[in-house]
């Protein structure tokens, strides 16, 4: 059986040739294939660590079963398609609102579990019926409208809780973040979050050392007085130790609130399979419910033992388009550097003692960014917002999942936020369908397997004419 194990050497071993890459079933010597290993272990530190800081997870069994999740995608795709798979930020609004009715760790793995179910069984459908059963029933306008309301949903978060703690080492992150995401080139601009995260370490423990400790609120609305960078974990945990495992709960309210994150975890999966594709040359459409299977299988194995979901990171797929390198002996590399992290608790109270201010300036962007993406959905599909028909389930969908509007269905069971939002997209955009008159449902170009977010080439396009066309 071909478990995509097996590489051939690229040329000398060394550096590929112009023009050339190094294609998946190929590898370098294996000191750069190592080499390359670490830096896409690095490429996803900042959004695979900030993920379950933000969702209250240990960040240590995080990047432990980031590592596990790769492996199984890899093992899966038969190594057809180099991706690693980390903690996906799409569920930190869903385990913010989770805790904020009273849930715990173990009822937001728990709802996480579920879509990863749904997850797998969405990619077994695809693998049997072909990607246009997905993108039928959730078209452009209805994946990006779901993917806006998710990222935009964390507002709150950011304002009521990180941002107070520090406000002007929020700022600073802020500002420090956004001119490294713009001003740096090649792999330095894809690891700007992590330069944030350091720098905003530095701007605490200056402030520390200068001002002494600061009152404002932690995490709480009374503002106590504490110190912005509070290393007493660092120095009590061992150096060599096991993560800490849960066994997730369920509860059906939770799994409501996150089962809508499954649209955008398909719009992510489709997008990088696309991606991947066209740099390595070879089409893998036929991979794609392969892909998401995978992406399902690994996150439940992840959340069962308490820890968060997962998906493939475009953080990776932008190394791999800077050094021209796909092969997945380097992913098998990062997954085995991954593990290793993953046993180190001390490395994992480093970054759960991230301070508040630093992750207020992280997060004002980050999920701005995670909401933007709904809108390149657009972009990149063509959707006409003029035409009411796309514009009236999409508009009253995202202002029920950012403004939190609820809907009591019982005196136990209640739907609001970004699951009511996304229900009120999907049935609003097809049961307006089934009664609009024709001149509005003249057919859109559905979501290919590449147009999303992460498609570089700006999916879609528009004929001579100014109409969207599609993209074979």
């Amino acid at each position: 059986m071909n478990l995509g194990v097996r590489w051939t050497l690229h040329g000398d071993g060394r550096t590929p040739a112009p023009g050339a890459v190094v294609r998946p079933d190929e590898r370098l010597s294996w000191p750069r294939t190592v080499g390359l290993g670490a830096q896409h272990v690095v490429a996803m530190f900042g959004a695979s660590f900030v993920a379950p800081v933000l969702m209250g997870l240990d960040p240590n069994l995080a990047i432990m079963m980031s590592g596990v999740a790769t492996v199984i995608f890899l093992l899966a795709t038969r190594g057809t398609v180099p991706s690693y798979l980390g903690c996906s930020l799409s569920f930190v609004g869903v385990a913010a609102t989770i805790r904020a009715s009273g849930g715990d760790s173990a009822t937001v793995t728990g709802a996480v579990l579920a879509v990863g179910v749904v997850l797998l069984l969405a990619g077994l459908a695809v693998r049997r019926f072909g990607a246009r059963i997905i993108h039928a029933a959730m078209p452009p306008v209805v994946t990006g409208a779901v993917v806006m309301l998710i990222g935009f949903n964390l507002a709150p978060v950011t304002a009521s809780t990180y941002w107070p703690q520090d406000q002007w080492t929020a700022l600073l992150v802020m500002l420090f973040t956004g001119l490294a995401v713009v001003c740096l080139r090649g792999f330095w601009s894809r690891v700007a979050i992590f330069l944030g995260l350091v720098f905003g370490y530095a701007v605490s423990w200056v402030s520390d050392l200068v001002l002494g400790k600061i009152h404002s609120p932690l995490g709480g609305p009374e503002a106590v007085d504490h110190w912005r960078l509070d290393l007493s974990g660092v120095a009590q945990a061992d150096w060599i130790g096991l993560p800490s495992f849960h066994a997730p709960a369920f509860e059906w309210s939770a799994i409501l609130v996150a089962l809508p994150v499954v649209i955008a975890l398909v719009a992510e999966n489709a997008g990088h399979v696309k991606a991947v594709g066209e740099m390595t040359g070879d089409p893998l459409d036929d991979k794609l419910g392969t892909a998401i299977a995978a992406d399902g299988a690994a996150s439940i194995l992840s959340t069962a033992v308490g820890g968060p979901p997962n998906t493939t990171y475009s953080e990776n797929i932008g190394v791999m388009a800077a050094t021209r390198v796909y092969s997945t002996a380097a992913y098998w590399a990062a997954a085995g550097f991954a593990l290793l992290f993953g046993l180190c608790p001390k490395f994992g109270a480093v970054v759960a003692a991230i301070p508040g201010g630093v992750l207020g300036g992280i997060t004002v962007i980050l999920y701005g960014m995670i909401g933007l993406l709904g809108a390149q959905i657009w972009i990149n599909s063509g959707v006409d917002l003029r035409n009411p028909l796309n514009l009236v389930p999409a508009a009253a969908g995202i202002i029920i999942g950012v403004g939190g509007v609820s809907l009591k269905i019982s005196d136990n069971f209640e739907l609001g936020g970004i699951a009511l939002g996304t229900i009120v997209v999907i049935t609003g955009y097809h049961v307006l369908r089934a009664f609009a008159p024709p001149h509005l449902k003249e057919q859109e170009p559905l979501l290919d397997a590449g147009t999303s977010a992460y498609d570089d080439d700006n999916g879609g396009g528009r004929d001579d004419g100014g109409q969207p066309v599609a993209r074979s």
